[in-house]
């Protein structure tokens, strides 16, 4: 019997999946990582989910170990090229909280543009800040989408809804015909697209993965590009905005407001907690996929990665 090590709490749908696939199965959701080192020894399969940090020196003690599956989208919590070395599969579920993230940014855009957060806080403290709450539509505005897989897609069509213009870029070239088919401008690949895309903009959208390559991909140079009445979300990763830069510009009214699910620091601190603290920032701790629909998907995407990864025959689960 395959024994499994769920690190980090996830829905129980993808427990019992595992269970009556005959998988034993051993939660520990507030596992330290010093009693993780000791015990990943034991474990053929090891689930987590973001807070758990998989690092070589875990990876190395995993005499066992075969997969090491993320119930969630990134990887960057996990040592993927240590895993490599020591033929671990590693696998994720990125489809999952496509829906959720997607109605975070549409609700966290109409928040900011029309003073949600400061309207409900003034009013419970007995405030009436009406004439201070003089918003903007949506209606007609320009969105751009800087990265345009999955999630950058559902947000598209959400906006169109909206009639806002839709603007899109990638390093991917293939995404243009997807665009196309959702009557979205692909503005290109290179950096003249985007600083097109960064220029046009009312409303800008980060949807990247974390990598070198894209840390502090927005930064003062990009920022300084932007409207001086535009308003950037980030549900991605925070080391994809220079936090510095960026509350600079908006202490500053280079740019009009932010909204942000992500920081470099989780919980923020340091200039991620002077960013969340400003008026003009509407601030939510990292719930882009947190909706019991894609925890569901989630658990039940892994579950089922991981008892194909131990299977002779290929299996089939309906959700």
């Amino acid at each position: 019997m395959k024994k499994v090590l769920v690190a980090d709490p996830i829905h129980p749908d993808g427990i019992k999946m595992l269970r009556d696939a005959g998988f034993e199965i051993v939660e520990e959701p507030d596992i330290s990582y010093e009693e993780l080192k000791e015990k990943i020894k034991e474990f053929n399969v090891l689930i987590v989910r973001s807070r758990t940090k998989v690092t070589r020196e875990i990876i190395e003690v995993a005499e066992k170990l075969s997969i090491i599956a993320r119930a969630g989208v990134g990887l960057d919590n996990i040592d993927v090229k240590a895993a490599q070395e020591k033929n671990i599969t590693v696998v994720n579920a990125p489809e999952a909280p496509t829906h959720s993230v997607a109605e975070l940014v549409i609700g966290l855009m109409i928040a900011a543009s029309r003073g949600i957060s400061r309207g409900d806080a003034a009013l419970k403290e007995g405030k009436w800040i009406k004439k201070e709450l003089l918003g903007k539509e949506l209606n007609g505005k320009i969105l751009g989408i800087i990265g345009f897989g999955r999630i950058g897609q559902e947000i598209a069509k959400l906006a169109l809804a909206f009639n806002m213009k839709v603007l899109a870029y990638d390093v991917i070239e293939k995404l243009a015909k997807k665009a196309e088919e959702l009557g979205v401008e692909f503005v290109g690949t290179t950096r003249e697209a985007l600083n097109k895309l960064l220029k046009e903009s009312d409303v800008i959208t980060l949807h990247v993965p974390l990598l070198p390559a894209t840390r502090h991909m927005i930064g003062k140079e990009e920022l300084s590009m932007m409207k001086k009445n535009a308003l950037l979300i980030n549900t991605s990763r925070g080391g994809i905005i220079d936090e510095e830069a960026l509350y600079e510009a908006l202490r500053q009214g280079k740019i009009a407001a932010a909204a942000l699910d992500v920081f470099e620091n989780e919980p923020p601190n340091g200039i991620s907690l002077k960013l969340a603290q400003l008026p003009n920032v509407v601030a939510t701790p990292h719930i882009g996929a947190s909706t019991e629909e894609a925890q569901r998907r989630a658990a039940t995407i892994i579950a089922q990665k991981i008892i194909n990864h131990f299977s002779s025959k290929e299996e089939q689960y309906s959700n």
